[in-house]
């Protein structure tokens, strides 16, 4: 058994003190440097304090032979204020905070066939001396340089396996875009392909030019219930329909384009326009009780400029002239699935050479909650844009009303303008 009690007045000290006593114990190379680096780095704001630090250490003999040798090394403090608060944390060899102390149990070696931890040492051998404290110090050297390489070779070894990872991850990466890009292409395709299945191109027809602009709600819906119609009847007159369908998405597309389609079959088989939005409804309520859109149709004369209008609760389009003079041409009626649909009257007006007429739904007036003030600031937009070539106003109007939005929604904005007549049909 070995009980040691030092008192330590010096960093130096006290490590010759911890190397001797790892001699003694033959304690290895990784345990006694560890030990030595903490008990220092306890002991150093004391010691730098000019305080003195007492070092006891006690290895009691195995309960079996052949098994390790209890050791404890506890470090005192015993002029320190406040013993306790030695600094313990991130030790290389954790120690157990005591009210007095800090301690450190480790086991020593076996004795097995060499000799006893504390035991004389053999006659011829070196004394346990400064030349054996180098000797340890070269073992602990060695130790560390050991401990370096297999580092070394583990880092060395884990940045080819990290290079490996990383290939192979931008490789994976590159494959993604390639796959993201043509994934990209197609949808955009696609959607390209649905919009021109879903909104007609402008009647072309001398006397009028027409544009369109449509806007959806979100990215991820590109298609919604706003939706329009425009053809040539038979008589050469334009019908222009404009549908606001509620919801958005795919669902409300489905019963705008119902209506579209039953408005245009009504239209071409002669029915008047004001019964055109009560009729509409008679046929498609019994197909989708849920149904409720609101409907615009407008009827122009592309030779005279004599223009017609039905109205099923829908925004009132803008009529600007060409000196800027602007009106909201305002018809009474009911929507597709409300209480007693269809249009209370038409409305008759005319449009001369220069005249633009804003047909839109009401996400271009709304988007601030306040139709009243959307319904002025379209009107200034108009009067502003309305000399532009007509397939740049409508994206115009929207981009201005749309300086600030509250909450989004499905837009169209559709402009019709009469143009001045050929000379040689002036003439005719």
């Amino acid at each position: 058994m070995i009980r040691r009690s030092t008192t330590l007045h010096s960093l130096p000290a006290l490590r010759t003190a911890l190397r001797l006593l790892a001699h003694e114990l033959r304690l290895p190379a990784d345990v006694r440097s560890r030990l030595a680096l903490s008990v220092a780095r306890a002991a150093s704001g004391e010691l730098a304090a000019g305080r003195a630090v007492t070092l006891d250490a006690s290895a009691h003999d195995p309960a079996a032979p052949g098994e390790p040798c209890p050791l404890t090394v506890r470090l005192r403090a015993p002029l320190a204020p406040r013993p306790a608060e030695l600094p313990l944390d991130d030790l290389p060899l954790p120690a157990e905070r005591l009210p007095d102390a800090a301690v450190w149990r480790l086991q020593a070696p076996s004795a097995g066939a060499g000799t006893p931890p504390g035991a004389e040492p053999a006659a011829g051998s070196a004394p346990a001396g400064p030349r054996r404290i180098i000797e340890q110090l070269e073992e602990e050297l060695q130790d560390a340089l050991s401990r370096a390489d297999s580092l070394a070779s583990d880092l060395e070894r884990l940045k080819h396996e990290l290079g490996e990872t990383n290939s192979g991850v931008l490789a994976l990466y590159v494959q993604l875009e390639e796959r993201d890009e043509q994934l990209r292409r197609a949808h955009g395709q696609m959607l390209r392909e649905l919009e021109d299945a879903l909104r007609p191109h402008p009647v072309r027809v001398p006397g009028v030019e027409m544009a369109i602009h449509y806007e959806p709600a979100g990215t991820d819906a590109p298609t919604g219930g706003d939706l329009y119609d425009w053809f040539l009847l038979p008589d050469g007159t334009v019908h222009i329909t404009v549908v606001d369908a509620l919801g958005h998405g795919v669902t409300s597309t489905r019963g705008a384009l119902n209506v579209t389609h039953a408005v245009r079959t009504l239209a071409l088989e002669g029915h008047p326009l004001q019964s055109i939005v009560a009729r509409t409804d008679e046929i498609l309520l019994p197909l989708d009780p849920e149904l409720m859109a609101t409907v615009l149709l407008a009827r122009l004369d592309p030779a005279t400029g004599d223009l017609t209008l039905a109205n099923g609760s829908h925004p009132p389009p803008l009529l600007m002239r060409a000196d800027g003079a602007g009106q909201l041409m305002e018809v009474r009626g009911r929507g597709i699935g409300y209480p007693m649909p269809g249009s209370d009257g038409l409305l008759h007006d005319r449009l001369d050479p220069g005249d633009l007429l804003v047909l839109y739904t009401d996400g271009l007036t709304e988007s601030r909650r306040d139709p009243l003030e959307g319904e002025r600031r379209l009107a200034h937009a108009a009067r502003r844009h309305r000399h532009l070539p007509i397939e740049e106003i409508p994206g115009a109007l929207a981009e201005d009303m749309h300086s600030v939005i509250l909450h989004p929604d499905d837009t169209v904005a559709l402009t019709v303008r009469r143009t001045a007549p050929a000379p040689d049909e002036e003439g005719s």
